[in-house]
C-alpha cells in the first residue's frame, strides 16, 4: 500500500477519533471485538460444563461430559436388564420410582447452576460497563480540552482538475482537504448535490486519510458538467471545482492524423498567471473558399475555471505568422468560443490557420487549412490575381513594390503586371506603368513627399486583364536612410563591374522529384525536392490532375515557402498525379516532373477500437460475448481480435486468447460462478493492433435460465436513405425454453425517452427496413428475440443513425454483359485496399457457387446468374466494408427477370431484327403480294417460303425475290383462290442470327383476303370499258339544294350517260352532262319524300356499260335532311316576331325548311310541345311559332334550335318587357280589327260588276248581305239616294237577302247603282253598272260580267 501523509496531530492522537481510520480499518476492529466477545463466551460456558459434569459421573469419559442424567440413567437400567432378566418384572415399578426420582434431581441441579452462572455473567458485564464508562468520561475531558488547541478551519492542499474522458470510460476526481475538527465533504455536479441512491453504481465517493475520491463508472454525455467539492466543519468551508468532458463516439474520428506541416509557431511571451484548463469542444476543419466571399474560422471551447476577469489569451497564426484584427478580418474570444471572420477574402488569406489558447496551464491549439480560389475573371481566360503586395525602401519620392505571382495552370502564361496607385482619401487610382513589367517588382516613381499612398498590381497574360490585387497597406513618401543595394560582379582578368542586383534575377529551376504518398481518404501528402537554383525564391504552387484526363487544377493559390503540402479535398477512390513548380519575383519556373499515379486512399494504420460488447450467454462457468467490428479497418484486413478480462474492482487485465480470434463471438471459460467481469478487445491487422475497446458493462456470471430467449447482438445499418434504412441483426445465442419465431424492432429519436414499435406483428426475418423516418433526425434502435414465452431482453441500444441519403449514392444496376450473362452491378468509389463487397440475398451472405458467380475488379463489382430461374426473385444486397456505410439493394421481381431473360436470350441466341413483320397486299389486278423486310442482310444470307408446311421456290404462279441491301423479301400470286389457304411462312438465317415470320390466313382471314383479290380483279375488269371513278354519292349546296355526283373515267364521244329514277328515266332541264369533264351532277331541289326512290347512272357503249346506284331513302335521306338542316341552320335569321289576330307569332328565315328537320323551340330553357296555345309550323322559307292569346306567363326567353346531327344551331330572343308589351298591344288592335271585320257589314254575294238589259224589261238586283249587328242597307243611283216607287222597290227579306227591282226599264235607267251595307263595325259598299239598250239593237260588246268588288266602309265614316 502506498504511503499517504497526513497532518501529524493524527499520528500522535489516532485513538482520539475513529474518523481518521478509513473505512476498512473500522470494519476489521468490529470483526476483531465481535469475535473476541464471541470467544470469551464459549469458553465461559465450556468451563462450566465440565465442572457440572464432574459432579454428576465420574465414569463418563470428557467426550461425554454434556451428556445428560436421563441418558446415563437409560443406559444403566439397560444394563441391569441384561444382567437380571429374570427380576425384571418383580422390581419394574420400584425401577420406574427411582428413575422418576433421579431425573427430578438433576434437573433441579442443573437449574441452580444456571441460575449461578447468569448471576455471575451479569455481575461481570455491570462491573466492565463501569469500568469504561469511567475511562470514557475522563478521556471526553482530556480530549475537549486537546480538540480546543488543535482547531482550525479546512484548508485545500490539492485540488481538483479537469479531465477530458471518452463515452463508456470511467474518471476519477481527487483533492485533499484538512482541519479539525474533520471537514464534512459535499459533491455537486452543477450545483446539484450527488446522492449516490439516487443513482446506485454511478458515483463511489471515497475518503481515506483526507484524500477524497469521486468516481464516476460508465460516463455517458450527460455526465459532462462541473463538478464540485465542498468540504465544511465549524471553523468555515472551502470548495475546488473541475470540469469533466465526456467525448460521444470516439470511432467518428480518423484513426491517421493527418500528416503535420513543418511550422513551427512562437511562444507567447506574456502567459497569463492563472492556470487554465482549455478542451476544445468543436473546431473548424480544413476550408474552401474563393475570393470574395465571407467564411468564419470558429472552435467552442470549455475553459475551466470560468472567471469572468481572468480568461486564457487566444491568439491567430497564419503560416507560423501572429495576425492581428484588421479591416480584412475580426477576432473575437468569449461566451465559450473564439472565432475568426473575415468580411473579404483574398488569395493572401489562404494558409494553415491555428488557434492558440495560452494561460498557465500551457497552450492548446488547433489548426487547419483554408484554401482561398480565384474568383471568376473579369475576362474568359484572364489570369489570377497577383497576392502578397509590399512595400520596400519607400523614399520621399519613390518606393519599390513587390508581389507574388498568381498559379496559371488552365491559363495562359503571365505576360506582365500593371501597377496601380492611390494616395489615400482618394479614390483615384493612376497607372503606373504603361507597358507591363515582367518581374514581380517595380519602382515607383513621381511620388509626392509627405503624401501617404497605397498600391495594387493587376496580371495580364493574351486573353485579358486580371483582377486587382488586395490594396497594400498605406506608405508615406518620406526620406528614410538610402539602402543601395549594390554587388559587384568579376569578369574575365582583373576587371570588374558593379550593377544592381536586380538585373541579375532570372526564373527559378523546376523543382525535382515529386512524390506523393497516402494521407486520409481525401488527402495526399506532396513532398518534392527543391530546386538546384532557388535565389530569393517565394514558393510553390502545386497542381493537380485526375489520372488520364490532362486537366491540371491548383492545389494552392497562394505561393507555399516549404517543399511538403497536403492536398485536401480529393475524391475517395479516384488516381491523381502532381506537379509543383517554384515561383519568385522574375516568375514561375518550368513544371516538375510528374508524380506517379497515387489512389486516394486513407493510410495503412492500425484499426479503430471495436465497440459494442454484450454478453449472448452465461451457464455460471463461462460467458458467451459478441462485440462490432471498428469503424476504421486502418486501410487493411482485419485479422482478428485479442481478449483480456478482470474481475470487478482488480487492476490486472488478463490475456483470454494468445492467438487471434477471428469471429466476432468467443465463449470465455473459467469463470467463477457468482463474480463481476468486464472485458476489452483490441483488433489487429498487418500495421499491428490497435487500442483496445473502453471497458464492458459489468457482466455477473449466473447461470441464464429464464425461459424467454436472450438478446439479438450485432445490429448493424445499411441502405439508410432520406426516409428509411435496413436494420440487421444475429439471433440470440441463448434461446430460451422454446426456438425463437421472430422479431420486435423498436426505435426512437436520439434524444427522446420513449420506444417505438414498427410494427405489431413479429417479423421471422433477421433483417427490416423501417420506412417513414423523418430526414434529417438521428434514431436509434433495438431488437428483441420473441419464442412461445413471450419477448426477451431487448439488444443493446444501437448507435445513432442520421437518416439521410449520402452525397452521391448509387444504386445497384441490372443488366446483362455482351456474352448475355445476366448480372447485377455496383460501383464505389470509396474502396479501400481492406474494403471488400459482401453480396446477400435476402440479407444473407451469398454461398451458393453453383448458382452464383462474383466478380470484382477495383471498385466495380458485379453478382452473376449462371443459372437464372424463377427461384432467383428476391431481394439482393451489397454492402463495403471500410466504407462509411456504403450499401445498396434491389428487388428481382419477375418481371426484371423476364426482360433479363428475354435479352439474355436474344444476345445468346441471336435473331435478325425486322423492320416489319410477314404481311400481305393486293394489287390492282388481284395479285396477292406476301413481303415482310430485315433491318439488315448481308450477301450471304438466305431464306425460304414455306406455305402449308411446304416449301415453295420461285416459279410462275409463285414469283419470289429478295433485295439484299435493303432487306426486302416478297412473293407475288397472281390468282389467288381458295386452295391459297393455310399458313404462310418466311424463315431467315443470316451466319448465326435466325429469325422467322409467319402469316395464318384460315377461315374469316382468309375469305376477306379472297373477295378482296377478287374484288380487285373485277375492278380491274371494269376498267377497261367506260366506268365510274368514283361511284354516285352526294352533297349539299349552299343553296340547301340536293346534289348527286359521280365521276367517269375511260369515256369517248359515243358514250351514253343516262340518269335513272325507280328504273325510269329521270328528266331534267339541265343539259346533260359533259363526259369528257368526268363530272356528272343531278341537283334535287328542296328534298322532300317525294324525292324517295332508287337513282342510277349508267355509262354504256360498244366496250361495255357501268352502273352505280344510290337509294335515297331510310339512313340516306336522313343524312341529306341532316346535312340540310346544316346549311340552313348556318343560314338561319334571328328571331323576329309578328302579331296576328290569334297572338304573337315568332319566326325564323331560312333557306329551305322542312318538318322533317330536327327542330326544337324553348321557352325559359324548356321545351315546347306543340298545342292549342302553342302551335309549331313553318313554310319551305321558314319556322315559326304561334303563342295564341299570349299572357303574362309567355313572357321570356325563346330559343329556335336545329340539329344537324352533330352541332346545335340556336337562335334565342327575349320576349319580355318592352318587346312583350308592344307585340301584345299590337295583337290587341289586331284582334279587335279582325272582330270588326269579321261582324261589319258585308255583301256576301249576288251581285255582278256589269248587268246588261233591253228596254222594258224588269231589272232584279239581289244580294246577300251579313253584319252583326244587322247592317243598315242603302241603295244609291248614280252616287244619289234612289227615292223608292213603283218603278224603284227595295225589298228585304230575313236581314240577310236584299234586292233591288226596276220594273219597266228605260234607257234612263242606265247608270251606276250602289248598294251601301253598314252597321256600327263599318260596312262595304259595291258598284253595278247598268246598261239598257232598245229592242232589235246589238247587244253592246261588253266582258262577261264578274263578282263586283266591295269598297270598304270604315265604321266612323258614313256613307255620301
Amino acid at each position: 500500500m502506498s504511503l499517504v501523509v497526513v497532518p501529524f496531530y493524527q499520528k500522535r492522537h489516532k485513538h482520539f477519533d475513529q474518523s481518521y481510520r478509513n473505512i476498512q480499518t473500522r470494519y476489521l476492529l468490529d470483526r476483531y471485538a465481535s469475535k473476541k466477545q464471541a470467544s470469551s463466551q464459549s469458553s465461559s460456558q465450556r468451563s462450566l460444563t465440565e465442572r457440572s459434569s464432574s459432579k454428576r459421573a465420574s465414569s463418563q469419559s470428557s467426550a461425554e461430559g454434556m451428556t445428560c442424567r436421563l441418558c446415563a440413567k437409560r443406559m444403566s437400567a439397560s444394563e441391569e436388564e441384561e444382567v437380571e432378566n429374570e427380576n425384571r418384572y418383580r422390581s419394574l415399578a420400584a425401577s420406574y420410582g427411582e428413575a422418576k426420582r433421579q431425573r427430578f434431581l438433576s434437573e433441579l441441579a442443573q437449574l441452580e447452576e444456571n441460575v449461578q452462572l447468569a448471576r455471575t455473567q451479569a455481575r461481570n458485564k455491570l462491573d466492565k460497563y463501569f469500568l469504561e464508562q469511567t475511562v470514557a468520561d475522563n478521556l471526553a475531558l482530556e480530549r475537549s480540552s486537546f480538540e480546543d488547541r488543535l482547531s482550525r478551519a479546512p484548508e485545500i492542499l490539492v485540488r481538483l482538475r479537469s479531465h477530458t474522458i471518452w463515452e463508456r470510460m470511467s474518471v476519477r476526481l481527487c483533492f485533499t482537504v484538512q482541519g479539525f475538527p474533520t471537514p464534512v465533504v459535499q459533491w455537486y455536479k452543477d450545483g446539484s448535490l450527488i446522492c449516490q441512491a439516487g443513482e446506485p453504481g454511478k458515483y463511489r465517493i471515497e475518503s481515506r486519510y483526507g484524500v477524497h475520491t469521486l468516481e464516476i463508472n460508465r460516463a455517458d454525455f450527460e455526465d459532462t458538467a462541473t463538478y464540485s467539492a465542498v468540504a465544511t466543519n465549524p471553523h468555515g468551508q472551502v470548495s475546488t471545482n473541475a470540469a469533466v468532458v465526456v467525448r460521444r463516439y470516439r470511432g467518428d474520428e480518423e484513426p491517421y492524423h493527418s500528416v503535420g506541416l513543418p511550422i513551427g509557431l512562437p511562444l507567447s511571451s506574456v502567459i497569463p498567471y492563472t492556470h487554465f484548463d482549455v478542451q476544445f469542444l468543436e473546431k473548424f476543419g480544413v476550408t474552401f473558399r474563393r475570393e470574395g466571399e465571407t467564411v468564419t474560422l470558429k472552435c467552442t471551447l470549455l475553459v475551466t475555471p470560468d472567471l469572468k476577469r481572468v480568461q486564457p489569451r487566444a491568439e491567430w497564426y497564419r503560416d507560423d505568422v501572429l495576425l492581428k484584427e484588421s479591416k480584412w478580418t475580426k477576432m473575437f474570444f468569449g461566451e465559450g468560443q473564439a472565432s475568426l471572420s473575415f468580411s473579404h477574402l483574398n488569395k493572401d488569406d489562404e494558409g494553415l490557420y491555428t488557434l492558440r489558447i495560452v494561460s498557465r496551464g500551457g497552450v492548446s491549439d488547433h489548426s487547419a487549412f483554408m484554401f482561398v480560389r480565384d474568383a471568376d475573371p473579369l475576362v474568359t481566360g484572364a489570369p489570377g490575381a497577383p497576392m502578397d503586395l509590399q512595400c520596400h525602401d519607400a523614399n520621399r519620392d519613390y518606393v519599390i513594390v513587390t508581389w507574388k505571382p498568381p498559379n496559371t495552370t488552365t491559363e495562359s502564361p503571365v505576360i506582365g503586371y500593371f501597377i496601380d496607385k492611390c494616395e489615400v482619401g482618394t479614390n483615384n487610382w493612376v497607372q503606373c506603368n504603361d507597358a507591363p513589367v515582367k518581374i514581380c517588382k517595380y519602382p515607383v516613381t513621381g511620388l509626392f513627399e509627405g503624401r501617404s499612398y497605397v498600391f495594387r498590381v493587376r496580371a495580364v497574360n493574351n486573353a485579358g486583364i486580371s483582377r486587382p490585387s488586395r490594396i497594400s497597406d498605406a506608405v508615406a513618401a518620406l526620406d528614410p536612410v538610402d539602402l543601395r543595394r549594390l554587388q559587384a560582379i568579376h569578369l574575365e582578368g582583373e576587371k570588374e563591374i558593379v550593377i544592381y542586383q536586380d538585373d541579375l534575377e532570372v526564373v527559378p529551376s523546376a523543382p525535382g522529384r515529386v512524390l506523393a504518398s497516402r494521407n486520409t481518404k481525401t488527402s495526399v501528402v506532396v513532398q518534392w525536392d527543391r530546386p538546384k537554383h532557388e535565389e530569393d525564391l517565394l514558393g510553390y504552387y502545386v497542381d493537380c490532375c485526375v489520372a488520364g484526363t490532362n486537366m491540371w487544377e491548383p492545389c494552392n493559390h497562394k505561393p507555399i515557402g516549404y517543399n511538403r503540402f497536403v492536398v485536401h479535398g480529393l475524391t475517395t477512390g479516384e488516381q491523381y498525379i502532381f506537379r509543383v513548380k517554384a515561383v519568385n519575383a522574375v516568375g514561375t519556373s518550368e513544371n516538375s516532373q510528374e508524380s506517379e499515379v497515387i489512389k486516394v486512399q486513407a493510410a495503412l494504420t492500425v484499426p479503430s477500437h471495436p465497440y459494442g460488447i454484450t454478453l449472448l450467454n452465461c451457464d455460471g462457468h463461462s460467458m458467451t460475448l459478441g462485440w462490432k467490428v471498428p469503424k476504421f479497418s486502418g486501410g487493411s484486413a482485419i485479422i482478428g481480435y485479442y481478449l483480456d478480462k478482470r474481475e470487478v474492482h482488480h487492476k490486472n487485465w488478463h490475456e483470454i486468447n494468445s492467438s487471434p480470434v477471428k469471429e466476432r463471438i468467443l465463449t470465455v471459460e473459467g469463470l467463477t460462478e457468482g463474480s463481476l467481469y468486464e472485458f476489452k478487445i483490441a483488433a489487429t491487422n498487418l500495421a499491428g493492433i490497435g487500442q483496445p475497446s473502453d471497458p464492458s458493462e459489468h457482466f455477473k456470471c449466473e447461470a441464464w435460465t429464464a425461459p424467454e430467449p436472450g438478446p439479438a447482438y450485432d445490429l448493424t445499418f445499411c441502405e439508410v436513405r432520406d426516409t428509411s434504412l435496413v436494420i440487421l441483426w444475429k439471433a440470440p445465442v441463448y434461446s430460451g425454453s422454446s426456438p425463437v419465431s421472430g422479431y420486435f424492432v423498436d426505435f426512437k429519436e436520439e434524444d427522446s425517452g420513449e420506444w417505438k414499435t414498427t410494427s405489431e406483428a413479429a417479423t421471422p426475418n433477421r433483417y427490416l427496413k423501417v420506412c417513414d423516418l423523418h430526414q434529417g433526425k438521428t434514431y436509434v434502435f433495438r431488437v428483441r428475440a420473441v419464442n412461445a414465452s413471450g419477448p426477451g431482453k431487448p439488444s443493446d441500444t444501437s448507435e445513432p443513425v442520421l437518416v439521410e441519403a449520402r452525397p452521391g449514392t448509387k444504386e445497384i444496376s441490372a443488366g446483362v454483359d455482351e456474352e448475355g450473362n445476366i448480372y447485377l452491378g455496383f460501383d464505389c468509389q470509396e474502396m479501400t485496399d481492406a474494403s471488400q463487397f459482401t453480396w446477400c440475398k435476402a440479407y444473407e451472405e451469398i454461398a451458393d457457387e453453383e448458382r452464383f458467380e462474383v466478380h470484382t475488379e477495383g471498385d466495380h463489382s458485379k453478382l452473376y446468374f449462371k443459372n437464372p430461374d424463377k427461384i432467383d426473385i428476391g431481394t439482393y444486397s451489397v454492402s463495403v466494408s471500410d466504407t462509411d456505410g456504403v450499401s445498396s439493394s434491389f428487388v428481382l421481381d419477375e418481371e426484371e427477370l423476364e426482360r433479363l431473360m428475354a435479352l439474355s436470350n436474344e444476345i445468346k441466341n441471336p435473331t435478325i431484327p425486322l423492320k416489319s413483320e410477314l404481311a400481305y397486299e393486293i394489287f390492282d389486278k388481284g395479285q396477292v403480294r406476301f413481303w415482310l423486310q430485315a433491318e439488315h442482310l448481308s450477301p450471304d444470307a438466305n431464306f425460304r417460303f414455306i406455305i402449308n408446311d411446304r416449301e415453295v421456290s420461285d416459279s410462275e404462279t409463285h414469283r419470289i425475290k429478295c433485295d439484299r441491301s435493303t432487306g426486302m423479301i416478297e412473293m407475288v400470286m397472281d390468282r389467288f383462290t381458295i386452295e391459297n389457304e393455310g399458313t404462310y411462312t418466311v424463315q431467315i438465317q443470316d451466319g448465326k442470327a435466325k429469325n422467322q415470320s409467319s402469316l395464318v390466313l384460315i377461315g374469316d382471314a382468309f375469305r376477306a383476303v379472297l373477295e378482296e383479290a377478287e374484288f380487285q380483279r373485277k375492278e380491274f375488269l371494269r376498267k377497261q370499258g367506260p366506268h365510274f371513278a368514283e361511284y354516285l354519292h352526294w352533297d349539299v349546296t349552299e343553296e340547301c339544294e340536293v346534289r348527286l355526283i359521280c365521276k367517269v373515267a375511260n369515256t369517248k364521244r359515243e358514250t351514253v350517260f343516262k340518269w335513272l329514277k325507280d328504273d325510269v328515266l329521270y328528266e331534267t332541264e339541265t343539259p346533260p352532262p359533259d363526259l369528257e369533264k368526268g363530272i356528272c351532277e343531278l341537283l334535287i331541289p328542296k328534298l322532300s319524300k317525294k324525292d324517295h326512290g332508287e337513282y342510277k347512272a349508267t355509262l354504256k357503249d360498244d366496250r361495255g356499260q357501268d352502273v352505280s346506284v344510290l337509294e335515297v331513302a331510310g339512313k340516306v335521306y336522313e343524312d341529306m335532311i341532316l346535312a340540310m338542316s346544316r346549311v340552313c341552320g348556318a343560314s338561319a335569321s334571328p328571331l323576329k316576331v309578328l302579331c296576328t289576330p290569334e297572338g304573337i307569332r315568332l319566326q325564323c328565315f331560312m333557306k329551305y325548311f322542312t318538318e322533317e328537320m330536327k327542330v326544337s323551340w324553348y321557352h325559359k330553357e324548356a321545351k315546347i310541345s306543340s298545342s292549342e296555345h302553342m302551335r309549331i309550323g313553318g313554310s319551305e322559307e321558314m319556322a315559326w311559332l304561334q303563342i295564341c292569346e299570349p299572357t303574362e306567363k309567355d313572357k321570356g326567353k325563346y330559343t329556335f334550335e336545329i340539329f344537324d346531327g352533330k352541332d346545335n344551331h340556336q337562335r334565342s330572343l327575349d320576349l319580355s318587357g318592352q318587346a312583350f308589351d308592344e307585340a301584345y298591344a299590337e295583337f290587341q288592335q289586331l284582334k279587335a280589327a279582325a272582330f270588326a271585320e269579321k261582324n261589319r257589314g258585308k255583301v256576301i254575294g249576288g251581285l255582278p260588276d256589269v248587268v246588261t238589259i233591253m228596254e222594258g224589261k224588269t231589272l232584279n238586283l239581289t244580294c246577300t248581305v251579313f253584319g252583326n249587328p244587322d247592317p243598315e242597307v242603302v241603295w244609291f243611283k248614280n252616287d244619289k239616294d234612289i227615292e223608292l216607287s213603283e218603278h224603284f222597290s227595295v225589298k228585304v227579306e230575313q236581314s240577310k237577302y236584299v234586292s233591288l227591282t226596276i220594273k219597266g226599264v228605260t234607257a234612263e235607267d242606265s247608270g251606276k247603282y250602289s248598294i251601301n251595307v253598314k252597321n256600327k263595325y263599318g260596312g262595304e259598299k259595291i258598284d253595278v253598272t247598268v246598261s239598257v239598250y232598245k229592242h232589235g239593237e246589238k247587244i253592246p260588246d261588253i266582258s262577261a260580267p264578274q263578282q263586283a268588288k266591295p269598297k270598304l266602309i270604315p265604321a266612323s265614316t258614313s256613307a255620301d
